[in-house]
């Protein structure tokens, strides 16, 4: 076991909805640096960034290629994202259902068109193989080898925004995905779209 895969499982297994609610980020970061830690939590410079880049208010999900959760909400939180305009929006890579997660998220980081290779794959229902991975993302257009080959020659970058994704999970006591901070408050479990738009006019007045 590699110790990016230690790292991965370090933080947090299984899929559901932890006890969290909505909670102030500042909570889970240590109150002398939460600056600092919450802005390597949302501003990790190697996280491919969705959304208006310059958005005034940033929503993180937590989510892994195979929660059936994450799936069922991809489509109202990008309606979502788009609608609004102003909202930048990091999907954190969290790859705690087995080995095909952590293929899904090397693959999809290893795209080009980051954007595309992710829909692809988020569109898929519940869990998948190797081959549905491969199937998926050459319907979308890839080269399923060079995503991989991609992302080998990047490994150290990739390998280390997945490993410190999963200590952002493990430091915000995050049990399972998705989870969302949007702003400065964590929410654990699945936000439907009037939930999230809710979350984010929150977000503003609190800025």
């Amino acid at each position: 076991m590699t110790a990016t895969r230690r790292a991965i499982l370090a933080g947090g297994t299984g899929l559901g909805v932890a006890a969290l609610g909505a909670v102030g980020l500042s909570r889970f970061l240590g109150t002398s640096a939460r600056d600092a830690d919450a802005q390597a939590v949302l501003f990790d410079p190697d996280q491919p960034v969705l959304g208006n880049p310059q958005g005034d208010v940033t929503v993180a999900e937590f989510f892994d290629y195979q929660c059936p959760f994450c799936k069922r909400g991809h489509d109202d939180l990008m309606a979502e994202i788009a609608a609004d305009g102003n909202v930048r929006l990091i999907m954190k890579d969290w790859p705690i259902l087995g080995a095909t997660s952590v293929l899904a998220a090397q693959m999809v980081l290893g795209a080009d068109r980051y954007a595309d290779a992710q829909a692809a794959l988020m569109a898929t229902p519940g869990r998948l193989t190797e081959d549905d991975l491969r199937r998926t993302l050459g319907a979308a257009g890839f080269d399923p080898q060079a995503l991989l080959a991609a992302y080998g020659r990047d490994r150290a970058r990739w390998d280390g925004l997945i490993g410190r994704n999963a200590q952002h999970a493990a430091g915000l006591g995050l049990q399972g995905t998705p989870a969302f901070i949007v702003g400065r408050t964590t929410h654990a479990g699945a936000l439907d779209r009037a939930a999230l738009r809710g979350a984010i006019a929150t977000a503003r007045r609190a800025a």
